[in-house]
């Protein structure tokens, strides 16, 4: 593009516009990339580039409606491309009640070019946004089999390991219900849940304290748990009449199981303390009711923290995330990974310490496991580990405690065998001279005092440093900071062009073969010629039914001709062809061209 400068200035080419328009998108200028799509599109109405471009362009600041309108524009135009398709379906995944469409044209690009690694790529995202793990996981190594280097597939490919649930787990994308409408009926599930188990639990609390202050008489705490019982009917209809789609309430409690874990558990608190104002409160019934009113929310909470660090494979996404170290999204999920795998390391460090107290303090040298655990975690997930450490002092941080932690756990079992054994004279006398046995349990104690205080100061360095994330609004250590790679480039290539010697070709030529595949495999059928060809390069041909029913099947096809001025040299045209029954013509949408020529005395020369 000699004398074309970045900006464009100094072109009226449509295609040099395309290219400006594309050099902004790469470096992230959706508004300069936006004016020179447009340009293009003034400079040249058929060109689908310039409405991918812009498309594009839009989707990026946020207009996702009209980025929908050029994306519809450019697959008008060329209907064949798999580009157009594939930009059509990126757009539409983003309108509400359009996910099935979105899905048809993913598809549709994904029957045209079956080697490229954009649609099925987008075919894993569509999967992951509705919670299909394993569908979304054969669809992104299918993308990274063609292509291993594309950051995206491969990014997403660790969430479908750790099983992510998308920010919307309730509601399924391809419902056409607004899911404005599903997050205000989630919303309303939540507080109520809150509430129901909050406010029962501070009754039981007071009611409790009294109890232990001193004698109180059953009148008023019976008429205590009366109000409470009328306030959260109250709120309970209060938060009811916010949920206008009951019908899908129950699909939705099934989806996000969170959320239906909550309501069922705030239920089973609401029934605990309705029958709590049954039994008398000297009763051992009563405690009973009380315990779970009580610890309803703490139990809930603890089971969430350690389902979700042992749900999914964080190693082998660990892995993926790593190879993709260089994308700003692989970077953050492998902190938020690595905060993970180190939950699972600390709940199994907490548990062996706790049952060497429990059982045997020797049971404490089963802690060494947990270092080596950790340091086999980072030969097979890479040494990009290692970055997000130094990126992560809190991170880095609280894995040095955990060494600690482990290792004064195995110091302190050591030093209790040596305590129980020195006293007894099973140890040489050497081992253990002048009293060692008093020596090696202080040692002991100290080391358990060091194992309990390091894992514990982990938990308070999780807490900090989700606090301080929180504050600055900033990813925190937790599951829920886990993004989806955005596809960047899909559907932002060049249009293949016809030259005016090609199109010359085509149009002129008496041998023209359309070559296609079917049941029996690679046929060929002479079509005459290509009646017309479209301002875009779109070729038009008349063919029989058995291609038409071929192209239905697999629309991949070539176009081969000669050239009438110079006849050496031969044509192909690779494309997707299309049936137009308006018109009776196969409407093939050029992939690729080739121009070669025949073997003869003449290339002895």
């Amino acid at each position: 593009m000699a004398g074309v400068g970045s900006d464009g200035e100094g072109s009226d080419s449509a295609a040099e516009w395309c290219a400006v328009a594309l050099d902004h998108l790469v470096a992230d200028h959706p508004e300069a990339a936006l004016t020179a799509a447009r340009r293009a599109i003034t400079l040249d109405h058929a060109d689908e580039w310039g409405h991918r471009l812009a498309s594009l362009a839009l989707e990026r600041l946020g207009r996702d409606p009209e980025a929908v309108l050029e994306a519809e524009q450019a697959a008008r135009l060329a209907p064949g491309s798999w580009q157009s398709r594939l930009r059509l379906g990126a757009a539409l995944r983003r309108v509400p009640g359009r996910f099935r469409e979105a899905a048809a044209h993913i598809a549709a690009a994904r029957r045209f070019a079956p080697e490229e690694a954009g649609p099925h790529a987008l075919t894993g995202d569509l999967a992951l946004l509705r919670g299909e793990h394993r569908r979304a996981a054969a669809a992104y190594l299918s993308a990274l089999h063609r292509d291993g280097a594309h950051a995206g597939a491969r990014v997403n490919y660790g969430l479908t390991l750790l099983r992510w649930d998308p920010p919307r787990a309730h509601h399924d994308p391809a419902w056409t219900i607004d899911p404005r409408e599903t997050g205000r009926a989630r919303r309303a599930l939540e507080v109520w849940s809150r509430q129901t188990r909050l406010l029962p639990a501070v009754a039981v609390a007071v009611s409790g304290a009294l109890v232990v202050t001193g004698p109180v008489p059953d009148g008023p705490l019976g008429l205590s748990g009366l109000i409470v019982i009328v306030l959260l009917g109250s709120l309970t209809f209060r938060q009811a009449r916010r949920v206008r789609i009951w019908s899908v309430v129950p699909v939705m409690l099934g989806r996000d199981r969170w959320l239906g874990l909550s309501v069922a558990t705030a239920a089973i608190a609401f029934a605990a303390y309705a029958a709590s104002l049954l039994v008398p409160v000297a009763d051992p019934l009563w405690a009973g009711l009380a315990g779970i009113v009580l610890l309803n929310a703490p139990a809930l909470v603890a089971l969430r923290v350690l389902s979700e660090a042992w749900r999914g494979r964080p190693v082998r996404a660990l892995a993926q995330l790593s190879m993709a170290y260089g994308e700003r999204t692989a970077r953050r999920d492998l902190g938020v990974t690595l905060w993970v795998v180190l939950a699972r390391a600390w709940s199994v460090l907490v548990a062996l310490e706790l049952a060497a107290l429990v059982t045997h303090p020797a049971g404490g040298l089963a802690a060494l496991a947990v270092p080596y655990l950790l340091v086999r975690v980072r030969d097979r997930g890479g040494l990009a580990g290692l970055g997000a450490l130094r990126a992560d002092r809190w991170l880095a941080a609280a894995v040095a405690l955990t060494f600690t932690a482990a290792l004064a756990c195995a110091a302190a079992a050591t030093a209790s065998l040596v305590a129980a054994f020195a006293p007894g004279g099973a140890l040489p006398a050497a081992a253990a001279p002048g009293g060692a046995g008093p020596a090696g349990e202080q040692a002991a104690a100290w080391g358990w005092r060091v194992a309990l205080g390091a894992s514990a100061a982990v938990v308070v360095l999780f807490v900090l440093r989700a606090v301080r994330a929180w504050w600055r609004g900033a990813p925190g250590p937790w599951r829920a900071s886990l993004i989806m790679a955005e596809p960047a480039m899909e559907g932002a290539g060049p249009s293949v062009t016809l030259t005016a010697e090609v199109r010359q070709a085509l149009t002129f030529s008496r041998g023209v073969v359309l070559a296609y595949a079917d049941s029996l495999g690679p046929r060929a059928l002479a079509v005459g010629a290509v009646t017309s060809i479209s301002a875009s390069g779109e070729l038009r041909l008349i063919a029989g039914e058995e291609a038409w029913e071929a192209a239905e099947r697999d629309p991949r096809v070539a176009v081969f001709a000669t050239d009438q001025l110079h006849p050496r040299f031969w044509i192909e045209v690779r494309g997707v062809a299309l049936p137009d029954p308006g018109s009776d013509v196969l409407r093939v949408t050029p992939k690729q061209v080739v121009v070669g020529e025949y073997p003869g005395r003449h290339q002895r020369r």
